[in-house]
């Protein structure tokens, strides 16, 4: 079976590196800037992705039992809470993230999403609400920074080209928010390159955020399949799966993927996905769901 996304094998741009060793002289103390600087939290853990191994042959397809593994911690919470910035329209975000933040925070978050809707676009090397996205997590929390980099993101109505340059350029905290924002400020597929781009790593948060909305709308129903083979593949609960139920409804080839893919696991003696037999369930003749309602983008229209 083909593997679904396969990893990056050279280090993307936003890979730490060590420190160089230091002399044991004292050194001066560097002048430290005003300008706002990037999060110093540890970066987002990437899970490795567990292939499947060759098949026994062609009688495996018996699925073996459902069950979890352990090994692959589940993604971290979404946005705030329980809430999802994807799905979730901004003035409904912005009311849910300022109840959580204290005072300064709140202050801190005003203040920047007044800059971004104030001076949208590119000025000078870098924007003054692209600073800010950098410093969300400092700023709001870390549990907060997700919904607050996604509010101002839409303050300043970034464009695709605007979005990509963030993605290309920031941290894996700032790339998930360009993908959670992505179905509120992109109405067609062209932000599908930076979908793309996600699937093919291993860090389950980043593929989660994958998964939302946007790529429910637009992926193609080949690569769409691959996705959610790689949610199963490296434990991203299918939950994340932005309209699962209607895409996979009488999906009788995404069946025959995760037929195989579970005769694989059961040959080599390996649990099977409990998310594996839900998705399966899915794929059967019974009447499909409605389609999820589009979410609301910044200018208040559904899309």
């Amino acid at each position: 079976m083909t593997r679904p996304y396969a990893t990056r094998d050279t280090p993307t741009s936003h890979t730490p590196t060590r420190d160089a060793p230091t002399r044991d002289a004292p050194t001066r103390d560097a002048p430290t800037r005003d300008a706002p600087t990037r999060d110093t939290a540890p970066p987002d853990t990437a899970t490795a992705e567990t292939a499947p191994s060759d098949r026994s042959g062609p009688d495996a397809t018996t699925l073996g039992p459902a069950t979890s593994n352990p090994a692959v911690p589940p993604p971290a919470a979404k946005g705030t809470d329980a809430t999802t910035p994807a799905r979730t329209p901004p003035a409904d975000l912005r009311s849910h993230v300022t109840a959580c933040l204290g005072s300064a925070a709140r202050a801190w978050l005003d203040q920047a999403l007044d800059e971004a809707s104030a001076h949208p676009g590119t000025h000078g090397p870098i924007s003054v609400w692209e600073l800010r996205l950098a410093e969300a997590g400092r700023r709001c929390g870390p549990e907060h920074a997700d919904a607050v980099r996604v509010l101002i993101l839409q303050a300043a109505r970034a464009d695709t080209d605007a979005l990509t340059r963030v993605y290309a350029q920031g941290t894996a905290a700032e790339r998930r928010a360009v993908l959670h924002t992505l179905p509120h400020l992109v109405p067609g597929p062209e932000a599908l390159p930076l979908v793309e781009d996600a699937l093919r790593t291993n860090d389950t948060r980043l593929l989660a955020a994958a998964v939302g909305p946007y790529a429910a709308r637009h992926l193609d129903v080949h690569n769409w399949r691959h996705a959610v083979l790689k949610c199963l593949f490296t434990g991203v609960p299918v939950d994340e799966v932005a309209d699962l139920d209607r895409r996979a409804h009488g999906d009788t080839e995404l069946a025959r993927m995760l037929g195989d893919y579970a005769a694989e696991r059961t040959a080599a003696g390996r649990p099977v996905p409990a998310d594996l037999h839900r998705v399966l369930t899915l794929t059967g003749p019974t009447d499909p769901p409605p389609a999820e309602h589009g979410t609301r983008g910044f200018d208040g229209k559904e899309s």
